[in-house]
């Protein structure tokens, strides 16, 4: 039961209306007139963000970390550990033999992660078994090791069982590396919308290994390179010129710097990339403000992505976005016919789409719509200024994308007759 005086209008708390006092501390307002409290609270965030080699090897230990407790060895520390199908087969047995050397008792709960199963259901199976395993609510966190779609699924299970359990993430893709890897969003698709469910709730520790991404296909390495040109085009040419002369070369090389080039060229990229990404989401973590540079390619490409399943990979439905509205940007003078260009030659040599067949009036119309809804009213689109900088446009129209979508697809073609 509170203490009576602090039920009773206090001499020393601040009026905030006829007959209401604010308390000092600023917790509540006490009104006479209604029986009515508004809470005020803060919750401070921080999570790590930590490049490390071979993750893997017994000799580390930062898999053991605890939620950003520090280092877990005591007797009978235990491990949840949700893995990608494919990196369990990759991966799983030295996955198995880190547990086993340190003496934690773990479980594997090994889940097929693509588009088609980022859904409740796959979450709601990912919490049955942490139920029949059972876990410390704030010491053993659930560790994830796997690519976007996985850390997606995980991070929304995490932050509803025991409404909050910490977890530690191992991106296994580039696209997670850089882009799924370190923020705070989580989610699951539902109803044929992209992550239309989802939460804020980062991971205490991402661990970040460059040698996983030497398993994936070309294709995959081009997916994350989609998510590293969005920063380069909004926010650093410095980047953007990284990879037009050396895009080619990461592609090729998978991040593992096999030349003086490929290393240098590899880690400055992830380098810039994911602090690029990181100083536009720290400052505006919730999405209080819904003009996000980083939401670039990402006003069309969730619908498109979804008709597209599966056909297209996230990456690269973003990277159509971003040829749409290159050109579009391009009509209103806001990039130049050769910056254009060269932006569209870089995604080529990234070996990215820049067209789809799905670029319908009716699609794109449908996109906007819901992307409107999404943003609260507005288009709050980012359209690139030049290469490098961003600014944000509410008013482009049906006859505006007609116009861009013809042009690119024109420009397509001139390419294929080359």
């Amino acid at each position: 039961m509170l203490p009576s005086d602090v039920l009773r209008p206090q001499a020393a708390g601040s009026q905030s209306g006829a007959g209401a006092f604010q308390e000092p501390s600023g917790l509540y307002t006490f009104s006479q007139q209604v029986d009515s409290w508004v809470v005020r609270a803060a919750k401070p965030v921080s999570y790590e963000i930590r490049f490390t080699d071979d993750v893997l090897n017994p000799a580390r230990t930062d898999l053991l970390e605890a939620g950003g407790n520090g280092v877990s060895t005591a007797a009978g520390v235990r491990r949840f550990v949700v893995v990608d199908a494919n990196v369990d087969l990759l991966h799983g047995d030295r996955i198995r033999a880190y547990f086993d050397h340190h003496g934690v008792q773990h479980h594997l709960c090994v889940v097929p992660a693509d588009e088609s199963v980022k859904s409740f259901d796959t979450a709601a199976r990912i919490v049955e078994e942490i139920d029949d395993f059972g876990i410390a609510r704030r010491h053993e966190p659930v560790i994830v090791i796997g690519g976007g779609v996985l850390m997606d699924i995980v991070g929304l299970v995490s932050s509803l069982y025991r409404r909050g359990t910490p977890f530690v993430r191992v991106p296994t893709t580039l696209i997670g590396l850089v882009d799924a890897g370190v923020g705070a969003k989580t989610g699951v698709n539902f109803n044929g919308h992209k992550n239309r469910l989802g939460t804020y709730f980062p991971a205490d520790l991402t661990l970040l290994d460059r040698c996983f991404l030497n398993t994936l296909d070309r294709r995959h390495i081009s997916n994350g390179l989609a998510e590293i040109l969005k920063i380069a085009l909004i926010k650093d040419e410095g980047l953007f010129q990284i990879l037009e002369r050396h895009g080619a070369l990461l592609l090729e090389e998978k991040f593992q710097g096999l030349s003086s080039t490929g290393e240098l060229a590899g880690a400055e990229t992830l380098r810039r990339a994911i602090h690029g990404m990181l100083e536009e989401l720290q400052p505006n973590l919730w999405e209080a403000k819904l003009e996000r540079v980083v939401d670039y390619g990402h006003t069309f490409s969730p619908t498109v992505e979804m008709r597209a399943l599966p056909e297209l990979l996230h990456g690269e439905a973003v990277c159509v976005d971003m040829a749409l509205t290159t050109v579009l940007a391009q009509h209103r003078g806001m990039v130049s016919e050769t910056d254009r260009d060269r932006v569209l030659a870089t995604m080529r040599a990234l070996e990215l789409p820049s067209f789809d067949d799905l670029l319908t009036g009716e699609i794109l119309a449908d996109a906007l719509q819901d992307t409107v809804r999404h943003r609260d009213g507005q288009q709050r689109l980012p359209l690139p200024v030049g290469i490098g900088r961003a600014t944000f446009v509410n008013d482009v129209t049906a006859q505006e994308l007609a116009h861009a979508v013809a042009d690119l697809r024109s420009l397509q073609h001139e390419r294929a007759r080359r």
